[in-house]
């Protein structure tokens, strides 16, 4: 009873406590006049700096034959410069005490190195090198191809259930280009041609296409210099940067189909078009998301994973796409559980959403929850730096950063409810029954 008691204060104080910490991320934003957006965060707290380069490229602005090639890029452009020698990319930064990564998805590439702040002309160069002098000839293409292929054995091919988001995609989408996943398929990518490679790289990776965004231990007006220098001579797009105007039409019916997989456990996957993720709709879709599958006390783990104990995991989660996208509910069942019956516990669930507005109660522990989750994706520099150049490049306006709370605290329990009836409609989604091989 004491925990009890403890918890239910807990969860009364926890807006305050949350008020406190979301003081507003200041941040500098400029254009230099080739196009390259620059962000600026101080933050003089810890010595280091993260230095980020978001490309507005992603598996959508890839044309018919060529999947993949955005995610390929991600690999190739850790190989070298014009004056940077091949391998010598990561060797750079090790020696300087800094890291880095990247990752594709379907609206974006995303580039980023953590350094020491004493580092930061070090960063800043070798972004520039990449965006302006990037080695991409035979020898490097052919090297990342075997990188990218063993990458998709590993993540895809050999991963039980690796294939469900590429499955769920091309049957979801006909005519987009999410249909493909940001992997691609190895046959485009072995037939594409060197000067495809070449083309595809003068096409996207342009300063006019990209936000630069440092944060941490940096002083502007000493930094500013530095970031001339290294980009501002970099031309900019002489042609306008290809964004595909296709709308994809609406399903018009449930796709219903089976997979057989080396898996031991069947599972059931419900994936609903969903709305873009600049859309007041979107921030509804994500609540609900939080409601049916966040967590172990949420409606559908709690219903099917415990009580009923028809699944021995579950999950919802939604693709934060520039266009309307994918939400996917799925439930990998029990040993000997009948995946109809597994069918039939989410689909209660998610009736129940579209049919009863969810609990005074519950509205505030999602709030608290969606306030949670927000403090900690601006919890470090890292995630400040990715933040600012996603609200940048996909909403145009950085500071989301700190409004976007406002767009989740205007959601009524009511929208949740409009929401769900209005996408979590049978006539709205692919249902995949994903078995083992050996039924």
């Amino acid at each position: 009873m004491r925990f009890r008691s403890l918890s239910l204060l807990f969860l009364a104080f926890l807006p305050l406590l949350l008020n406190a910490q979301m003081n507003p991320i200041k941040f500098e934003r400029y254009k230099l006049p080739n196009g390259l957006t620059v962000i600026l965060h101080e933050d003089h707290s810890t010595p280091i700096v993260v230095v980020s380069v978001l490309y507005h490229v992603g598996t959508k602005n890839e044309k018919p034959g060529l999947s993949g090639f955005a995610h390929f890029f991600e690999h190739l452009l850790f190989e070298g410069s014009d004056n940077i020698g091949r391998g010598e990319f990561d060797k750079y930064l090790k020696a300087a005490g800094g890291t880095n990564n990247a990752y594709t998805m379907q609206d974006r590439t995303y580039y980023y190195e953590i350094v020491p702040s004493n580092q930061l002309p070090l960063a800043l160069w070798l972004e520039s090198e990449r965006m302006l002098h990037a080695k991409v000839d035979a020898k490097g293409v052919e090297t990342q191809r075997q990188v990218v292929k063993e990458e998709r054995r590993q993540r895809t091919d050999n991963q039980p259930y690796g294939k469900i988001v590429e499955e769920i995609m091309s049957r979801a989408f006909k005519v987009h280009p999410y249909k493909t996943t940001p992997i691609g398929s190895m046959a485009d990518l072995d037939a594409a041609k060197e000067i495809d490679y070449v083309n595809f790289y003068h096409d996207f990776y342009l300063p006019d296409n990209a936000v630069l965004t440092l944060a941490g231990d940096l002083t502007p007006a000493q930094i500013k210099p530095i970031i001339e220098k290294y980009f501002a001579t970099i031309p900019k797009s002489s042609k306008p940067i290809f964004r595909p105007t296709v709308v994809e039409p609406p399903l018009g019916q449930e796709v219903r189909d089976t997979v057989y997989d080396k898996v031991q456990l069947p599972a059931v996957i419900a994936a609903y078009r969903s709305p873009a993720e600049n859309s007041d709709d979107y921030y509804a879709m994500t609540m609900l998301n939080t409601i049916l599958a966040e967590g172990e006390s949420s409606r559908i783990y709690k219903s099917i994973v415990d009580e009923q104990q028809l699944a021995v995991a579950a999950g919802s989660f939604s693709f934060p796409l520039e266009d309307p996208g994918i939400t996917i509910a799925f439930g990998i069942a029990n040993l000997g559980v009948d995946p109809q019956k597994l069918e039939n516990a989410i689909n209660a669930q998610i009736e129940k959403v579209k049919t009863e507005l969810i609990s005074e109660k519950e509205f505030q522990k999602l709030r608290n929850q969606i306030e949670s989750n927000l403090v900690n994706k601006n919890a470090s520099v890292q995630g400040i730096a990715q933040n600012l150049a996603v609200f940048e490049t996909h909403y145009g306006d950085a500071n989301l950063i700190n409004t976007e709370i406002n767009k989740y605290l205007k959601v009524t329990r009511e929208d949740l409810q409009r929401v769900a009836k209005k996408y979590f409609d049978k006539n709205n989604r692919v249902l995949l029954y994903w078995l083992p091989k050996a039924q």
